[in-house]
């Protein structure tokens, strides 16, 4: 009689599950050893927008998708320059179209990253937690949707902090992807809306460069351009104000219970 070789063990599922997120630190490693982050920024912008406005003119929706494909990407990657990027929507394709387009890639791009890390250790981690985790994760589901709309509204919380977050709280993608997309629209119109006056601020500071490289020379002076001398108090303010507005339901649904 012959005896049938013993069986192999399969390879345990947990394993797969770390492919997605080794794969995005991979790409993470890759595009920062590139320096592939330089070239999100206002001053990259600045530097090629020449170039950049004449491919848009020519192939509008192929720049629309190839813009939405990159911001994506770098959301994905938690590149830093999300904004510089919506900046640059707004100058492409005017506020409207670039803040739409925005809106849809930073939505996706955060989408992908909350499936890969609750596949990933989401469930695991809640499992772990024992029973102060799952309480946790009850709370924050009763009102999810407002947590994570305060969340997004207001600009304190790093966009890929809150990706993983979410992740551990078992909340529903739907959830996730409403609430991310409607508490990032302000926030990514305000930055679109300067991104398509960004032309004047542009040629002030070409001209301020010019001046200083004519009476300074080259080795003292740099072309400086960022996000922050866009962003004024007031508008950190407003968004302050639309964040504590997203947890009104919050409280009144608490002061009712207490009733």
């Amino acid at each position: 009689m012959t005896v049938p070789p013993p069986e192999q063990p399969a390879r345990p599922a947990s394993a797969r599950r770390w492919l997605a997120p080794l794969l995005i630190v991979a790409l993470m490693l890759a595009g920062y050893g590139l320096g592939l982050q330089r070239y999100l920024s206002l001053e990259s912008l600045a530097a090629h927008r020449e170039s950049l406005r004449a491919f848009t003119d020519a192939h509008a929706l192929g720049a629309v998708l190839i813009f939405i494909a990159v911001y994506a990407v770098a959301v994905a990657l938690s590149f830093p320059g999300a904004s510089a990027l919506t900046v640059a929507g707004g100058l492409l394709f005017g506020w409207l179209a670039g803040g739409l387009a925005a809106v849809v890639a930073a939505t996706l791009g955060g989408m992908a990253i909350f499936l890969i890390a609750r596949s990933s250790f989401g469930e695991a981690l809640s499992r772990k937690g024992g029973e102060r985790m799952q309480k946790l994760r009850q709370g924050f589901a009763r009102d999810a949707f407002s947590y994570l709309l305060f969340l997004r509204l207001v600009p304190l919380f790093p966009f890929w902090l809150v990706n993983l977050a979410s992740a551990f709280t078992g909340m529903r993608l739907a959830t996730f992807a409403s609430a991310t997309a409607m508490g990032i629209i302000p926030g990514t119109f305000a930055f679109a809306f300067l991104g398509e006056g960004l032309d004047s601020v542009v040629a002030n500071r070409s001209e301020a460069h010019a001046a200083c490289l004519a009476a300074k020379g080259p080795e003292n002076c740099h072309f400086e351009l960022s996000v922050q001398d866009l962003v004024t108090a007031e508008m950190l303010v407003a968004f302050a104000a639309l964040g504590l507005v997203a947890l009104v339901p919050v409280g009144l649904r608490k002061w009712k219970g207490n009733e």
